[in-house]
């Protein structure tokens, strides 16, 4: 099971290195990708966005992922 800093640190890489214009789609993907482990972790998503060293507010983008993780699997 992942850690709160390593889901803040694969969440700031994904933003970080996300291309122009897809930082908020990165954050969904990231909600999507590990919802299982933000949820059994119980893990506060401002909480992430702030160790990930994004803004708070990113919070709802990540919860976005991880409601569209019951519907959606990546390619």
């Amino acid at each position: 099971m992942m850690t709160l800093n390593d889901l803040a640190s694969t969440l700031h890489q994904m933003y970080t290195n996300a291309p122009k214009g897809e930082k908020v789609a990165m954050i969904h993907l990231f909600g999507i990708k590990y919802a299982e482990q933000i949820q059994e972790g119980a893990f506060s998503k401002e909480e992430i966005a702030t160790r990930a060293k994004i803004p708070d507010t990113y919070a709802t983008e990540i919860s976005k992922g991880v409601k569209l993780s019951k519907y959606v699997t990546i390619k």
